[in-house]
């Protein structure tokens, strides 16, 4: 234990000991000073006269300078060279008003004048040297003369004089040129006010052809190859704007709703995050193909990835999920996705489901994001974001902008909703208001869109590429299926038939109409139809009424059994944008039977699809599929219909191969732009940050919210979420949650 004196106890020092001490201390700050300042003294003044001397031999080398140069074609004023000639003196000469340059002048060194100033100085050292001879002074020039450093000074002469040259080829850029730019620039207002995109570009393309366009665009590929006759591209124009820009010397930093909490990190390992509107055990297309594009993109291993689905509370759950199948936790239901999948694949996928707050809407039989979407992916994993269905995921976001958190995204249009608009009341005005949104969002929100076909809806940044393939299991059955046939067994002991959800939208109404306007064509003809849906009910009654020969049964999976035996797949819809029951129909060996419209321009390549035109080509097609045999396909064509193949489209017509094989992962800022040495302000990517925060403003506002449509209450997501998800209140920023391979549920967040 310590213990303390009392105050009274303690020794306290005197008051002349202390003086003593201060005076010793002031001593010692003084003597310090005075050295301090002598010393600084001192160094200030040998760097004044170092200073002096160092201009005096500034004015001499000057002097010797001047008299051993000659200019022409013009005569240098004369100045007296002397020991004491200044600078101030050369200056006030050549500033004087009496002094002009002429236009074209060119300076002229006499190295004459230098190689006899060289000897002098030789001729000097003679008398150090004793016994040198005058051919010793004339080695000593040459090889002054050849030296290195004389060498250097000419070839930076005439390199200052090349480049100031060609600095002079870059001209001003002319008025059609800027007019060009900006109507290329604005393209985003254009198409909101219905200038369709081809028209900007003839608009640019007229314009760049005006006076010396091409003439200026071809003097930047001097050297290269040259443009071709009646095309200027986007490049060239970028490039040509560029040039001027860097002749004067500006580089633009870049900066409009930048995100500077952007990661750049260089050697880790890339992130892709698939975000999409469905899951399973519903059947849907958005549900089964980013799954499957999830196992495919993780099987390289090259990246990692994520698969974010919507997670439903019960209520909604039985309302979505076929036969009243329900989950009490995420775990649950990520163990049944995977086993669907691995029994289908083959493979075990090592990829990663998380799951975001969604809830049911009735009327529209889709799922609705609640709350922020992208928080729900962690900030270290916001590399590569593929949103499949953009724009019904942005309907209604309220959140961070996705291209502004993620370094590339990809968007990808499953679903023609338009179509589906115009078949309900007062359609075409919803359909007009849709379709201009679509576009906002998709533009907003999106670097890249991919459409599974032309039947979508024509969007900025976007074009037509299917990068879906079919389930393996399909393939196999139509391997096993060429094979018995090869063996000379029976394959198909069944006619016709058609599956699809029970919905008008889905191609009913088009397969009544035909059987029905041709019923006595197709007389002996019977079809059967495998389906469940909100209008059976309907669907089925209207076929009685009409007395057509439909056998209808319950839904089931194609890959079933029962379905093996059928020869001929009916599809008459014009509402797919992709028909998946139709690729598997084809990967299983049968003929396809289906309308020449843009939804099946991928599967017209294959000989067992059958398209019509007209009603009674409908009839010729069946009657020719029902008489005949369908081919085997052949290795080329099951590898089309494959998800390798899906894969490695997506990769190429995304740039996703591009972004995964730089080295290292650049920001937003890094990667916009032409690609030059220098960039510029871009207007497009001005009006994408305006729309997003335009959006941002309107969705975040819940009376504009419900005038638009949306689900009451779902701006942020409710207490039954945060009790299934294990999720701070709303309130609290940034919530994320994650469900990880190992370790099930976790809270990424905390």
């Amino acid at each position: 234990m310590i213990n303390f004196r009392p105050p009274e106890t303690r020794t306290r020092p005197s008051a002349s000991s202390n003086s003593a001490v201060t005076e010793k201390a002031l001593s010692f700050i003084s003597k310090g000073w005075k050295e301090v300042r002598s010393s600084a003294n001192a160094d200030l003044q040998l760097i004044k006269n170092r200073a002096n001397s160092f201009k005096n031999l500034a004015d001499r080398e000057l002097v010797n300078f001047l008299n051993s140069a000659s200019i022409s074609p013009f005569v240098v004023p004369t100045i007296t060279a002397s020991a004491t000639t200044k600078l101030s003196e050369i200056r006030r000469v050549y500033s004087s008003p009496e002094f002009k340059w002429p236009a074209q002048g060119k300076l002229k060194l006499d190295l004459s004048a230098i190689k006899n100033a060289i000897v002098a100085e030789v001729e000097l050292e003679e008398e150090v040297l004793k016994g040198s001879n005058s051919s010793s002074r004339v080695d000593i020039f040459e090889g002054i003369k050849n030296s290195e450093f004389v060498v250097k000074v000419k070839s930076s002469l005439k390199s200052i004089c090349k480049e100031a040259e060609e600095t002079k080829g870059v001209p001003p850029l002319d008025v059609p040129e800027l007019l060009a730019y900006l109507v290329r620039q604005s393209s985003p207002f254009l198409d909101q006010i219905g200038i369709r995109r081809d028209i900007s570009e003839k608009i640019v393309e007229s314009l760049c052809s005006k006076g010396q366009s091409k003439l200026l665009l071809q003097s930047l590929h001097r050297g290269g190859s040259p443009l071709i006759d009646g095309e200027i591209m986007n490049d060239e124009l970028d490039l040509r704007i560029a040039s001027v820009i860097q002749s004067t010397g500006h580089c633009y930093e870049g900066g409009f709703w930048g995100d500077s909490t952007k990661q750049n990190l260089a050697g880790d390992k890339r992130h892709v995050a698939i975000v999409t509107t469905a899951s399973l055990p519903w059947m849907t297309g958005t549900a089964v193909n980013p799954l499957f594009r999830a196992a495919y993109l993780a099987k390289s291993e090259k990246q990692n990835v994520t698969l974010l689905v919507p997670w439903l509370c019960k209520s909604d759950q039985v309302l979505v999920y076929p036969n009243q199948l329900t989950f009490s936790s995420p775990e649950d239901q990520e163990l049944y996705i995977r086993n669907w999948l691995e029994e289908r694949i083959g493979f075990k996928a090592n990829f990663k489901i998380s799951f975001y707050p969604g809830k049911f809407a009735k009327e529209r039989r889709s799922i609705l994001p609640a709350g922020d979407t992208s928080q729900f992916i962690p900030s270290r994993d916001a590399d590569i974001a593929i949103l499949e269905e953009p724009e019904h995921l942005n309907w209604y976001h309220h959140g961070k902008r996705w291209n502004d958190k993620f370094n590339h995204v990809v968007g990808i249009i499953h679903t023609n909703y338009l179509e589906y608009i115009k078949r309900e009341k007062n359609g075409a005005l919803q359909a007009f208001f849709v379709k201009h949104i679509n576009n906002w969002v998709t533009r907003a929100y999106c670097d890249k869109v991919l459409r599974l076909s032309a039947a979508t809806q024509d969007l900025p940044k976007s074009l037509v590429c299917n990068v879906h393939g079919v389930n393996p299991k399909f393939l196999k059955i139509g391997g096993k299926a060429a094979a018995d046939r090869q063996s000379g067994q029976k394959v198909f002991s069944k006619g016709a038939y058609f599956l699809g959800k029970m919905v008008w939208a889905k191609g009913y109404r088009e397969l009544i109409d035909l059987l029905s306007k041709h019923k006595t064509d197709l007389d002996g003809f019977n079809l059967d139809v495998f389906g469940n849906g909100e209008d059976a009910h309907e669907v089925q009654s209207t076929a009685k009424r009409l007395n057509l020969n439909v056998n209808f049964m319950k839904g089931r999976d194609h890959a079933d059994d029962s379905l093996h035996g059928y020869k001929v797949f009916i599809n008459p819809s014009i509402s797919d944008v992709l028909c998946t029951a139709t690729a598997e129909a084809l990967a299983m060996g049968k003929f396809v039977v289906c309308a020449d419209h843009p939804s099946n321009e991928f599967f017209q390549a294959f000989p067992n699809c059958l398209t019509y035109k007209t009603p009674e080509d409908f009839v010729a097609k069946v009657e020719e599929a029902m008489s005949s045999e369908p081919q085997p396909l052949t290795p080329e064509e099951q590898h089309m219909l494959s998800w390798e193949a899906a894969t490695q489209r997506f990769m190429e017509y995304s740039d996703l191969d591009k972004v995964l094989s730089s080295e290292t992962r650049l920001d937003r800022r890094s990667r916009k732009g032409m690609g030059k040495s220098f960039s510029m302000p871009n207007l497009e990517e001005m009006v994408d940050g305006g729309l997003a925060f335009t959006h941002n403003c309107f969705t975040g506002n819940e009376f504009l919210r419900l005038c638009t449509g949306a689900i009451p209450r779902t701006r942020d997501y409710d207490k039954q979420h945060c009790n299934d998800l294990h999720l701070l209140p709303p309130q609290v920023e940034n919530p994320i949650y994650g469900c990880s391979n190992a370790n099930g549920l976790g809270l990424d967040a905390f």
